[in-house]
């Protein structure tokens, strides 16, 4: 047999000298991008749809293409239609961080590249992810109940979605083993109008019927947490419908204005009715490393879940959500499988004592059972790194710079007879609106219309980044600061630019 002709030559990916090329590159690429990112625009510059499909061929190309090449094309046509999640001047949404420990620990996960859903397809994979989701507990404050020391365990999902549907699943599965699989269709599920829509999105991928998902209404009185009380109503009338209540979710800063549900109190509403209740603390769980945030999370120890993403506001690159479970039997009796190929097979000698092998495969965490997919990345390194690299006392000191950077934004809104608080802020995000002019206006839609401008404005600039939301009836401009970049300097300048794009809109109503 002759060698193959030079044009299907074999390439050879993992080739040491060209592993070092391209990863120098991209990292010199990337080193250029962060010194530069507070210079492009933060939202994305051209916001036409197709823009990308005309810049690129119609087909991959024949032959391979140097990575200067393609990183130039990069430069040039995927940066000008990126939105800049990494500047320093970013405060849409929440955070998503990103940082050089984050970076390498993503650089491990991705080079080493093991696939770790049994415990025997990569041991030291499987056993540093049990020892991570631990360490965070222990630094959140969570109850010892959660973690693996006392009884429960955690895992590292992708994002908070999975963790919601996983844990729904759980639940679910509980209920149908305890009541029959009569009752799915009788299940309901309780959340708030402030509780992440992910959460019904979750209840109808396990079956829950769209019209068993309870939206339970909150107020400004109890800063738009849901309360007990409001919970205990609705159980109660659907239990006297003959429905079976399943699952409550907690929320500990919510998307729309951070507000706090009150975990203990809302735990013994679902303990009284057998309910599982899940706590989610997607962004603000990250706040509970500093002890003057834990009480948030007070009454944890009656959750069968809780969850938050290190990839929103811990220096943790996406993607990255922890998830604690307080019994994980019912997770897995939900997820497991267990085919012969993925069993995991322990080697004994005539000298082995069978109890220690009994011991040991007991004691093997296959985390394909914790999740939905079989596959699974080596998150555990990456945030393992970052919890090495930077220590919980740097993550405290750059969770607080925010927070006090957003209780300085907060202080200047209040002292502005233009612009108000809408609600009060708990973390690092500020929710603020501007107000009715004198002799200006009958009702909120103008007041609203007039936001709609004010925001458009600021981000038109490309100097600064937010996004809204509407909380009774009122349109609100929410500023979230947790930038991995973000200095007070750069709250200060998006103040700024607040207030004269405010004078600018104001001026424009009154003429």
């Amino acid at each position: 047999m002759g060698s193959l002709p030079l044009e299907e030559a074999v390439p050879q990916p993992l080739d040491p000298e060209a592993f070092s090329d391209d990863s120098h590159a991209v990292l010199n690429f990337l080193v250029e991008y962060y010194r530069d990112v507070d210079k492009y625009p933060v939202r994305a510059a051209s916001l036409e749809p197709g823009r990308l499909r005309g810049l690129l061929p119609d087909a991959a190309p024949e032959w391979g293409q140097p990575m200067d090449a393609i990183l130039e094309d990069v430069r040039r046509d995927i940066l000008p239609g990126l939105t800049h999640w990494q500047s320093p001047s970013f405060f849409a949404y929440f955070p998503m961080n990103a940082s050089s420990a984050g970076f390498a620990g993503e650089m491990l996960s991705a080079g080493l590249n093991v696939v770790p859903f049994i415990w025997a397809a990569s041991p030291a994979a499987a056993e540093l992810e049990g020892v991570v989701v631990d360490w965070m507990g222990r630094l959140l404050g969570l109850p010892r109940g959660l973690l693996f020391a006392g009884g429960g365990g955690g895992v590292l999902q992708g994002s908070t979605c999975e963790a919601v549907v996983c844990t729904l699943a759980a639940a679910r599965d509980r209920a149908l083993g305890r009541d029959g699989a009569a009752v799915l269709a009788r299940l309901v599920v309780y959340a708030s109008d402030q509780t992440h829509v992910t959460f019904q999105k979750g209840a109808r991928l396990v079956g829950i019927p769209p019209a068993n998902f309870r939206v339970v209404a909150t107020s400004a009185a109890s800063g738009h947490g849901l309360t007990a009380d409001a919970v205990r109503a609705a159980v109660e009338a659907d239990v006297a419908r003959g429905l079976v209540p399943l699952y409550l979710c907690a929320t500990v800063g919510t998307t729309g204005v951070g507000a706090v549900d009150p975990v203990r109190e809302l735990g013994e509403v679902a303990r009284r009715h057998g309910m599982w209740m899940h706590v989610d603390a997607a962004y603000a769980g990250s706040a509970a490393i500093c002890p003057e945030f834990q009480g948030y999370l007070d009454g944890a120890e009656l959750a069968d879940s809780v969850s938050m993403n290190p990839h929103k506001w811990f220096l943790t690159n996406a993607d990255c959500c922890c998830l604690w479970v307080a019994r994980p039997r019912d997770l897995t009796a939900a997820l497991s499988t267990d085919p012969e190929y993925l069993k995991n097979v322990f080697s004994c000698s005539a000298q082995d004592d069978k109890d220690v092998i009994v011991s040991a495969a007991a004691s093997a965490i296959d985390y394909k059972d914790w999740q939905i997919s079989l596959s699974r990345r080596f998150r555990a390194i990456k945030l393992w790194v970052v919890l090495r690299r930077y220590g919980a006392a740097g993550l405290r000191a750059h969770v607080r710079s925010h927070v006090t950077a957003a209780q300085w934004f907060e202080g200047a809104v209040a002292n502005d007879e233009r612009f108000e608080v809408v609600a009060p802020r708990k973390f690092s995000l500020v929710c603020f609106r501007l107000i009715r002019p004198p002799g200006l206006f009958s009702d909120d839609t103008d007041v609203n219309d007039m936001n709609r401008e004010l925001l458009a404005g600021v981000n038109a600039t490309g100097r600064a980044f937010m996004t809204h939301f509407v909380v009774d009836g009122k349109f609100v401009i929410r500023l979230a600061v947790g930038g991995a970049a973000t200095e007070m300097r750069h709250v200060r300048d998006v103040w700024d630019l607040l207030q004269r794009v405010a004078g600018d809109v104001l001026r424009r109503y009154q003429s």
